[in-house]
């Protein structure tokens, strides 16, 4: 009788600094509209209050925004690797795994934007011939991300395969 082998949630999860960076950048993603909104407010008059409240509007749902998607992100965002393959989970109500073999990767990039290199993160980027596309692990200490990276080209070398 066969044994059912189940998959389990990946071990890890991202940086705590990671909530701070996905704040800063709702925020920002918030406030560009918000002052064009406001700007056009303040010069087109008979459309200015119609301007001012969707301005409102769009400061207010952004600040909820950024008062909750961040937390719950970080609860759910998971990943791992082993000698056989990267795992990856993210999502709560439309789930996403992503799964790249050891022997299917093709390259391990490792990219820190301004605002990650403000909060000391990284994103660990781990393109494989699926179609689907690169697996990303956003929101990883740099150092760990580093350490990620040295590791699974360390893994990939040693793995046969040819990677298409």
């Amino acid at each position: 009788m066969e044994e059912t082998v189940r998959l389990r949630p990946p071990r890890h999860t991202l940086n705590e600094r990671a909530v701070g960076w996905w704040r800063v950048r709702l925020l920002l993603n918030t406030a560009a509209p918000v002052a064009v909104l406001a700007v056009l407010g303040a010069f087109i008059g008979p459309a200015r209050t119609w301007l001012y409240v969707s301005a409102t509007a769009v400061a207010v749902i952004g600040l909820a925004a950024t008062a909750f998607f961040p937390h719950w992100w970080f609860k759910v965002h998971r990943w791992e690797v082993t000698d056989d393959a990267v795992y990856v989970r993210t999502g709560y109500f439309r789930q996403e795994w992503r799964i790249a073999p050891m022997s299917r990767i093709q390259t391990v990039d490792t990219v820190r934007g301004p605002l990650e290199q403000t909060f000391r993160l990284a994103t660990v980027t781990v393109t494989t011939a699926s179609a689907k596309g690169a697996v990303r692990i956003e929101g990883l200490d740099h150092e760990t991300a580093a350490d990620l990276a040295e590791r699974l080209t360390r893994i990939t070398q040693a793995t046969p395969g040819d990677a298409t």
